[in-house]
């Protein structure tokens, strides 16, 4: 974790790691502080895992360090919370209508679902490259005759581990997933999560801390 602690939060480290369980006022008795000045340094270092509270009993050091707290946190993280809106287009367009749409909305991945809104597969930015170097008419060819079809598409739902979904994009090797509902007739396109979804939920949870 690159939380940055202060001189008095260091202070109030070393007297807990020490002396814990210490109660807050005997760390303000040490620093000759009132307990209501170290209230938000103690909170903060709550909050933050380097300590723990127990009610009468008082503070005591964690003996965690900052890479425990930051994979710690890193596990907790659901992709509902980072998920994204999906760019879903039907499995009857074109190759041609694939790629126009892939490029207008600024995306390298496509879902295609079916005449009820199921998925029905997936198609990359490397699958319309390689469509589109042959000699096919792409106005012509259907996007449901390159994409990627079920079973063989990864998924995830809003409620999996986003530290899950990376890792199954690194195993595919894709750079996005679709987020699902599953229903009676199939699954539903809900969100999308991709490679820069899982950079931002890194960038916020190094800014919390």
């Amino acid at each position: 974790m690159t939380i940055e602690l202060n001189k008095r939060q260091e202070q109030i480290l070393e007297i807990v790691k020490e002396n814990g369980p210490i109660t807050g006022e005997h760390i303000a008795d040490r620093l000759s502080l009132t307990r209501a000045t170290l209230r938000p340094d103690l909170a903060i270092l709550t909050m933050a895992g380097f300590l723990d509270a127990r009610p009468r009993v008082g503070y005591f050091y964690t003996g965690k360090t900052g890479v425990q707290l930051l994979t710690e946190n890193l596990q907790k993280l659901l992709v509902k919370d980072y998920q994204s809106i999906p760019v879903v287009v039907s499995e009857n367009i074109s190759v041609y209508d694939a790629i126009v749409t892939m490029f207008l909305e600024d995306v390298g991945t496509l879902f295609i679902v079916d005449q009820s809104s199921l998925l029905v597969g997936v198609v990359s930015r490397k699958d319309l490259l390689r469509a589109s170097i042959g000699k096919q008419e792409l106005n012509a060819l259907p996007v449901n005759i390159i994409m990627t079809r079920m079973p063989n598409i990864a998924m995830c739902t809003r409620d999996d581990l986003l530290i899950d979904v990376a890792k199954k994009l690194i195993e595919r090797q894709i750079d996005a997933m679709p987020v699902v509902k599953e229903t009676d007739a199939g699954f539903e396109v809900i969100g999308r999560v991709t490679k820069t979804n899982i950079a931002k939920a890194l960038v916020a949870l190094a800014e919390d801390a």
